[in-house]
């Protein structure tokens, strides 16, 4: 007995091109299938029929890289000289803010590597096998190649196999290939070696179930070695990196540590170099310093997300990883499946041909909502349609219901579609089934490729049959017509033939329907009538058009990427109008091509048709090689690798596997390609507060560095001390922060273009409103606190009304800064978490002046009326510099948005 071949990619055979006895041969195995000795061998050699999960991470190492960020690390360094300072409340508002990000991020990550174990718990627990030339019940993790088994309707397939034997085989392979009706398997040998898995209809798959017949197959490739195993290997060796806006705020974590590094040294060093004591130099410069880092920046980073999460649940996504959202929101390409989709994954009937007219029927999926219509305008259903609608499903068992999740079918969803066409014109099954009832049958075969059933009739007998046209038609000698009966001329032929075709070629799945009255069994299928055409398909969501369109003036190009037919491909695309100049091009033209020339021609492709898990990969890899931020929807285990390398992949939550949700960053509970829009959007609205957060509290930490800086430098007393400094920090800068982090977005955000993935958060318009903002608080208040120490105030009057001044133009940029180019009458005060923020801010600065021991504390004296009518109008002034800022902006003088 020969030697079993190991399945590599090198050398394992390509098993649908050899007749049955070549792959028996080949694996060493024979009509009796393997001993029990030989078994054991195999099974010792190859492993057990398993996946095999790669070595896992240490849940220790995932809580240790959270303390790798640069931020994190700053803030623990602040925590712990905050503790040995005396400032215990800093220390513990700082501590939580930093466990609070750790446990988020070590959470998601720990989530993220279970997607292999979703995998495997897919696979057939039991399989019957032929061992010893007796048929037994084995546990399918014992097979191994050569192993002969039996296949029977509701089995899932164990292994992969080349089928021996097929007897009206027909097996759900949508979960792997992407086809969304049970493909018909034979055992008959295919001549092309590079057919993709889809077309292989003399192979199962292990994963796959059998939804109606039975066969026989020998094992040829076991665990890792399956079509789910290497989807496996190429989900353990995908890595998804870190997002652009963890690589943005490392970059600016790494930044303000050495801006923290130099403002301690300078202030320090200036205050010895004038006199003052080290120790106290030394507390105020690490007061600076924690007011350079802005503490609450993973706290606020995590809130945005966190509320966009919830806002996204309200628009069907389920987001399991909080960065994505973000990167969501810069999407430049969605590559997206077709079955279940951006298509419904439930047939329907579109057309009808009865008595030389054509007919639509509206509606889509299994809803019975619609109606006929000819040349446009609705109709009712003539006595012929009725008749023909009337045969259909009575020579069909299939049935619809309706439950919480709406309306599905039960059995074959090409005889469900045809029960939804007939339930349109008010025909009920189960009231038809009881009216006629069936007495007796010749089932669908694949040789046959039709199916008959005999009903009681008043009076006598009825026989319909449905199946492929051309099958049909040639049992027929008639034809009916609002006349009756008309025989069948040769030019009636070809007219019915001639619709059939072109039914066909616009991707419709074509079946014919015929009657007649008084048969015998035997002669049921001699001499029929004809009746008419139905034509079908997984129809596209009727949202999903609209959806591509604002996807498209958003700057996002969505492509479809399928394992089904490029006819079926070119028809759902071209009716969402996403097929435009583009090309179609096949999983077998994709081999072919070498990577240098897939990469000029990526960005003009629009549909792969026929594609392997293998194809995904690499299309969504050479997008993101020409700098494109890629998000991948998916619902099949095929589409897994893909989602988990795409910067952002959506799974479908209905009918996706848990496989590819595991995979995935976003699920969408309503499987609608139109939710993807709503979650684009939240991911730009998230990213634009992240923005404004930014903006808000770097240009208030630049005009706090330059007001201290700028006394240093002039010669003048501190204006502010450490414990106000450490106030308007954590307290003042707080609050607002958070309240912008839920700001409305703007009402244009979906008419821009992604940002560019290039480009880090800061932009040169942000940048120049952030750095003029700053400087103009830092100079306005600076020259306040100079003029009153020479109006005769006291050292502590003029601190008290340069530290109220400061907080109260940070009240005024908080509103300035909900939009870098808007200008602030724009926006109406719509965020009702800022205006609570304020008065409470508000009330705080009122305490602190006139309550007398927190007025002892924070070194302040309660200001007159006259004080504060100078502070308000210097910090007013913020709002005019700020809108000249803007208007520049708008016009491009000061640089190009992001």
């Amino acid at each position: 007995m020969s030697a079993v071949q190991p399945s590599t990619a090198s050398s394992t055979p390509t098993w649908h091109t050899l007749t049955v006895d070549a792959a028996c041969s080949s694996l060493g195995s024979g009509q009796s299938g393997l001993r029990s000795a030989e078994a054991a061998e195999r099974l010792a050699t190859y492993g057990p029929n398993e996946l095999q999960a790669a070595e896992r991470i240490s849940p220790w190492t995932i809580l240790f890289e959270q303390f790798k960020n640069v931020l994190i690390i700053i803030l623990l360094i602040a925590t712990v000289l905050s503790i040995f300072f005396g400032h215990g409340v800093e220390a513990v508002a700082i501590t939580v803010i930093v466990l609070f990000s750790v446990v988020l991020g070590f959470i998601q990550e720990y989530r993220a590597e279970r997607a292999i174990e979703a995998l495997r718990q897919m696979a057939a627990p039991n399989a019957t096998v032929l061992r010893d030339g007796k048929e037994v019940v084995i546990p399918a993790r014992d097979l191994v190649p050569g192993d002969l088994i039996r296949l029977h309707t509701g089995d899932k397939i164990p292994a992969d196999a080349r089928l021996i034997e097929s007897i009206n085989l027909q097996i759900e392979e949508s979960a792997l290939t992407g086809e969304s009706v049970p493909v018909e398997k034979h055992a008959n040998v295919l001549a092309d070696p590079n057919l993709a898995v889809g077309d292989r209809k003399n192979m199962v798959y292990g994963g796959t179930a059998a939804t109606y017949g039975r066969g026989r197959a020998v094992v040829v490739a076991t665990g890792m070695n399956t079509e789910f195993g290497k989807i496996a290997q190429m989900l353990q060796t995908v890595e998804t990196g870190r997002t652009l806006l963890q690589q943005n705020l490392d970059k600016l974590g790494a930044a303000l540590a050495r801006a923290a590094f130099i403002v301690i040294l300078i202030i320090v060093g200036l205050g010895v170099f004038r006199g003052q004591p080290f120790i106290e130099m030394l507390i105020f410069g690490i007061a600076l310093a924690v007011a350079v880092v802005p503490e609450a920046l993973p706290a606020v980073i995590t809130i945005s997300l966190a509320i966009g999460v919830q806002r996204m649940v309200k628009r069907n996504a389920l987001v399991r990883r909080l960065p994505a959202v973000e990167t969501l929101g810069r999407t430049s390409y969605i590559c997206s499946d077709k079955t279940g989709t951006l298509t419904k994954d439930e047939m329907t009937v579109r057309d009808v041909y009865v008595d030389g007219q054509t007919l639509h029927v509206s509606g889509a999926g299994y809803d019975p909502s619609g109606h006929f219509s000819q040349n446009g305008s609705a109709i009712t259903p003539s006595e012929t349609v009725q008749h023909f609608l009337k045969a259909a499903v009575l020579a069909s068992d299939s049935t619809i219901a309706q439950n919480g999740a709406g309306w599905h079918v039960k059995g074959d969803p090409t005889e469900g579609a045809l029960v939804v066409a007939a339930a349109k014109a008010g025909l009920d099954k189960p009231q038809l089934d009881a009216q006629y009832p069936r007495l007796q049958e010749i089932p669908f075969t694949s040789e046959r490729k039709r199916m008959t059933t005999l009903h009681t009739f008043s009076p006598g007998t009825m026989a319909y049959s449905k199946g492929a046209p051309e099958i049909v038609l040639d049992s027929c000698t008639h034809h009916l017509t609002n006349g009756g009966p008309s025989p069948l001329q040769p030019e009636d032929r070809q007219a019915i033939l001639g619709v059939a075709t072109e039914m066909a070629s616009r991707a419709l799945r074509v079946l014919a329907v015929a009657y007649k009255p008084d048969p015998s069994l035997e002669t049921a299928e001699q001499g029929m009538t004809f009746l008419g055409l139905a034509g079908m398909i997984d129809p596209p969501r009727p949202e999903a058009r609209e959806a591509i369109q604002i996807c498209e003036r958003a700057g996002i190009k969505p492509v479809m990427i399928t394992g089904d037919h490029p006819l079926t491909a070119q028809a759902v695309a071209r009716e969402l109008g996403l097929l435009k100049s583009g090309r179609v091009v096949t999983g077998a033209e994709l081999e072919s091509l070498s990577d240098a020339e897939f990469a000029r021609q990526v960005e003009t492709i629009e549909i792969y048709a026929r594609v392997s898990p293998s194809h995904k990969l690499r299309v969504v890899s050479a997008l993101q090689d020409k700098g494109h931020v890629v998000a991948m929807t998916g619902d099949g285990v095929n589409d897994a690798p893909a989602l988990k390398k795409a910067d952002i992949g959506i799974a479908m939550g209905i009918t996706g596997t848990d496989v590819t949700k595991e995979a995935a960053a976003i699920t969408l509970t309503d499987d609608n390609f139109a939710s993807i829009v709503a979650a684009v959007e939240e991911g730009r609205g998230i990213f634009s507060n992240i923005k404004k957060y930014l903006m808000y509290l770097l240009s208030s930490n630049t005009g706090e560095i330059t007001l201290m800086a700028g006394a240093s430098l002039l010669g003048l007393p501190l204006p502010l001390s450490a414990v106000q400094i450490l106030y308007v920090n954590l307290a003042t800068d707080g609050l607002p922060a958070l309240a912008l982090a839920v700001d409305p977005p703007d009402k244009d955000i979906m008419e821009l273009p992604p940002r560019n993935p290039r480009a880090g958060i800061f932009s040169r318009p942000m940048v120049t409103i952030m750095g003029i903002a700053g400087l103009w608080s830092g100079f306005v208040n600076l020259n306040l606190f100079a003029w009153a120490m020479n109006s005769g105030r006291t050292l502590s009057q003029a601190m008290t009304m340069t530290f109220v001044s400061l907080v109260v133009i940070q009240f005024f940029k908080a509103y300035n800064h909900r939009s870098e180019y808007h200008s602030v009458v724009d926006r109406p005060l719509r965020n009702r978490w800022l205006n609570l923020a304020i008065v409470w801010e508000l009330m705080l600065i009122l305490l602190i002046l006139y309550v007398p021991f927190l007025r002892d504390i924070f070194g302040t004296y309660s200001l007159s009326l006259t004080d504060w009518l100078i502070v308000v109008a210097v910090a007013a002034t913020i709002t005019p510099v700020l809108e000249i800022v803007k208007w520049m902006i708008r016009r491009g003088w000061l640089g190009k948005l992001d």
